[in-house]
């Protein structure tokens, strides 16, 4: 006979199961105003919300949000100065349940407002109802304690090391972390979805996510991604040796109407290989062989009208790219291009307009100043005034000083290429985000002065080499022609990526033509282009050919197959 405590019936087993099923999920969360933020999370460790407070919606579409600061992971450096990951978090009062990381560009080293916004996007995230947050990657450039270091100041971080590996990766790991916290807190309920997104070295920071965490992100959008960075940074030495061949004065070495004589006479030889004669060169690889940098030397005196024989050697060996005395590639080649005679191209490679800087490129000042302290092992405390910082590049060895990039010490343990790069930069597989699903889109303008988009084109193409045909059902690669770095130049380089990523993730819908128009405001379009011009951009390796009709509307092309 059965003790009368073992009967089970139908009542009993519904409330055991009711019982059980309570005690294995934990409760949910109950979602907190935003003021009580920096309270609801005070105990969670190396975490302190500087700040909370509720900003209205206003008349340039940014919608009703909470926007926290914070800073997490206080410490004091191996040099003495004092490190934190500062931070800013929007939260939309209408959130449409995804989070968007946002990663930012340059030396990072500043907040960037968490909007989730790109040149090329005319919508930013929050706009579109994201949960953004954005960083400075562990460092401030604006410490005073770096003043010392004049226009190095915001590279004078590379001399701690950790500082080195939250600016590569580490900060990304922490943030998403946090970035989770706040909006569990917030809504009460973590994000459906998750995405990264940002151009130049937020490109970069993308594709390292695509490898190292793979598992957190539905979708990257990764903009002129400086992938291997380091080395990209060594053709900065590589250029400015180069126009030094054109003349001592690397401002001089070509004038802007010499850039422009440039531009021309590649626009004169490709710009009809896409069958249509519209001021965009669309087939960049047909273009490399039409084009000959040589047909534009003097053939004597130099006038308005051709190069001198030093100018073309100084150009075409820029454009070879670095190598070292054993003739082996330090980084990438680059192609000619359209938009190479644009002030994007001119400020970065051999003149600015900035005083301090002594009207010297990026490459001679900022770019310099990261080589020195946080591309090679050990870093070169390099005095931050635009002579020492050109000085710098001038005297760059490619044998000797290049191998610094791959280097480590007792001190700093991990070299640049290695807390830079994605793991697998040199053989692309993306295995466990393709594993779990996730989907990236790269585009990088064909004129981008700062990344080769050769080094994207051919990254791109190992991975398909590796993946297969499972590669498109994964990644897409546009390249935009005549486009700067990130944006601008002569070029359609409004386009939304972000959207077209969301719909391939969310709906299954593989991005196939993206179309681009111009931006009215950039003052570096053509004259003869309408201000409503539009063009498809295709997924490498097709390019946009012309079918006929309004030279000026994306409908007159179609994309196709080199």
């Amino acid at each position: 006979m059965l003790e009368t405590s073992t009967l089970k019936t139908p009542l009993a087993l519904a409330v055991a199961a009711l019982l059980a099923s309570c005690a294995a999920t934990p409760p949910r969360p109950v979602p907190v105003a935003c003021a009580e933020l920096p309270a609801a999370l005070a105990t969670v460790k190396n975490l302190r919300l500087t700040a909370a407070k509720e900003v209205a919606a206003d008349d340039k579409g940014t919608p009703a949000h909470c926007q926290v600061n914070g800073l997490t992971n206080e410490r004091t450096g191996t040099d003495g100065r004092a490190y934190a990951i500062g931070f800013e978090m929007r939260l939309p009062a209408a959130w449409n349940q995804r989070f968007l990381h946002q990663v930012n560009g340059g030396n990072d080293g500043k907040i960037v407002p968490a909007l989730g916004a790109l040149p090329v996007l005319a919508t930013s995230a929050l706009q579109r109802g994201f949960a953004v947050i954005s960083s400075d990657s562990g460092h401030s450039e604006d410490d005073p304690a770096n003043a010392a270091a004049g226009l190095a100041k915001g590279n004078a971080f590379g001399l701690d090391p950790q500082a080195r590996r939250d600016y590569g990766y580490t900060a990304n790991d922490t943030m998403y972390t946090v970035a989770q916290s706040l909006i569990e807190r917030r809504y009460g309920e973590r994000p459906q979805r998750s995405y990264m997104a940002g151009c130049s070295n937020g490109g970069r920071h993308g594709l390292v996510a695509a490898t190292r965490y793979a598992e957190r992100y539905d979708g990257i959008l990764a903009g002129a991604p400086g992938l291997n960075l380091p080395k990209a940074a060594v053709q900065h030495a590589w250029d400015v040796q180069s126009w030094q061949i054109a003349d001592p004065d690397i401002r001089k070495a070509f004038s802007p109407d010499d850039m422009k004589l440039v531009a021309a006479k590649v626009l004169e030889k490709c710009d009809a290989l896409d069958g249509a004669t519209d001021g965009i060169v669309g087939h960049l690889a047909a273009c490399q062989k039409a084009f000959r940098l040589a047909d534009l030397q003097c053939s004597g005196a130099k006038t308005a009208q051709c190069l001198s024989a030093n100018q073309v050697t100084a150009l075409n060996r820029a454009y070879a790219g670095p190598r070292n005395s054993r003739g082996e590639a330090l980084y990438s080649d680059w192609s000619f291009d359209a938009g190479m005679g644009a002030g994007n191209w001119r400020f970065w490679k051999l003149e600015s307009q900035i005083p301090p800087w002594n009207q010297l490129p990026l490459i001679a000042t900022m770019g310099a100043g990261s080589l020195s302290y946080v591309f090679t092992t050990p870093p070169t405390r390099t005095p931050g005034t635009p002579d020492e910082l050109l000085g710098f590049l001038t005297r760059f060895d490619f044998d000797k000083d290049a191998p610094r990039i791959r280097a480590t010490d007792a001190t700093y343990g991990e070299s640049a290429m290695a807390f830079m790069t994605p793991p697998d930069v040199d053989n692309p597989q993306l295995s466990a985000f393709r594993a779990r699903g996730g989907k990236l889109i790269v585009y990088h303008g064909n004129s981008d002065a700062v990344f080769s988009v050769n080094d994207t084109v051919r990254w791109f193409g190992k991975l398909g080499a590796n993946v297969g045909d499972n590669a498109s059902s994964m990644a897409r690669l546009y390249t935009v022609p005549g486009m700067a770095h990130c944006s601008g130049g002569p070029a359609t380089d409004q386009f939304d990526a972000l959207g077209a990523l969301v719909d391939w993730v969310e709906k299954g819908q593989a991005p196939a033509a993206l179309t681009a128009t111009v931006n009215p405001t950039n003052k570096e379009l053509p004259a003869g282009w309408s201000k409503t011009r539009s063009r498809p951009l295709c997924p490498w390796p097709q390019v946009a050919r012309h079918t006929g009709g309004d030279l000026e509307s994306a409908a007159s092309f179609r994309c196709a197959q080199p």
